[in-house]
């Protein structure tokens, strides 16, 4: 088929695609075979997901030619991100599951000169194989060994080389020759477009779980600090109202009045006999403690009744400023 028929079907699919698919992985295809893409092709398909390569510059004419088409259409924020040996997944549903595939399709691999480290490779000790004669191969990286019955054995672990790194001929030659394949192959997710926005693909990591968890740890520092400054929010309500209560209890426990919510004690409180009777009997001194002082000296009656207010509050958790307005 000549190009130009070819790039006309290819123009064709991918718009198709773009119509039909609102979520596309933009996923990294470096040192992928071609049998590790059609693995991947065959199980995508049935979970309702197609992969789609091509040549970035052929990937970013078709998606401007279809923002012409759809004026202000959020699939232009894909085009920076066409670069480098990338490709795209169009997922129509089980996004979970598409990346599950994707992450399982993994080759192992060598390390090649000049290859940036994926991640930190570390050399186990124990017998290597190799005879006392290839000495200078460790010895050059600084590996610390020792000949055991004819052959070379390194004496501890080593790290030797850390993620980020570039991989050197020495590195690579020694973990060639300990058959160590410290790398894997597979396709790499670099970004997603969901729903108009296109975010990085580390957010597809974050589980329901983490997401409930957060979300409450807002709501508490929320209801703190809004118990702290006074200022009433809907998350500090449920925490207001549960103090209020407590306090008026409290009045209603020291002065043994009973209201409609504060009776029968031992249902409110499934506290036992026992337990009803030490609190009232700590209530008590506290109670008699100003009547003989309100005799004697009346002028000073409103600064008694005070003082037992906010005696009242502080037995029973209420707060010395809330055991006085009730």
């Amino acid at each position: 088929m000549p190009t130009r028929e070819r790039k006309q079907e290819y123009f064709g699919r991918m718009k198709q695609l773009l119509e039909g698919y609102e979520t596309i992985l933009i996923v990294g295809i470096d040192h992928v075979s071609s049998g590790q893409l059609a693995k991947i092709r065959k199980e995508l398909r049935t979970h309702e997901a197609t992969v789609l390569m091509g040549k970035n510059t052929l990937m970013r004419k078709v998606v401007a030619a279809f923002v012409e088409e759809h004026p202000g259409h959020a699939i232009e924020e894909l085009n920076p991100y066409l670069v480098g040996n990338c490709g795209l997944i169009f997922v129509k549903k089980n996004l979970d599951q598409v990346r599950q595939i994707v992450k399982k399709n993994v080759k192992a691999a060598p390390a090649k000169v000049g290859q940036v480290a994926e991640n930190d490779v570390v050399v186990p000790p124990g017998p290597t194989g190799c005879d006392p004669g290839q000495t200078q191969w460790f010895q050059a990286l600084n590996v610390p060994t020792k000949i055991v019955k004819g052959q070379i054995e390194i004496v501890s672990e080593l790290k030797l080389i850390t993620k980020g790194d570039k991989v050197g001929a020495s590195e690579a030659g020694l973990l060639q020759k300990l058959n160590i394949l410290p790398f894997t192959y597979g396709v790499q997710f670099l970004q997603v477009f969901m729903n108009g926005s296109i975010f990085d693909s580390a957010v597809l990591d974050i589980s329901e779980d983490a997401i409930r968890a957060k979300f409450i740890k807002g709501v508490r520092l929320l209801a703190s600090f809004s118990l702290a400054i006074g200022i009433p929010s809907q998350a500090s309500l449920p925490h207001t109202l549960g103090r209020t209560v407590r306090q008026m209890l409290a009045i209603s426990a020291m002065t043994n009045y009973q209201f409609k919510y504060s009776a029968p004690w031992d249902k409110l409180f499934n506290l036992s006999p026992e337990e009803l009777a030490k609190l009232a009997a700590s209530a008590a001194p506290a109670a008699a403690a100003g009547a003989p002082a309100a005799a004697a000296k009346p002028a000073k009656e409103e600064k008694k009744e005070e003082e037992a207010n906010v005696t009242a509050g502080d037995l029973f958790g209420g707060g010395g400023g809330g055991g006085g307005k009730y």
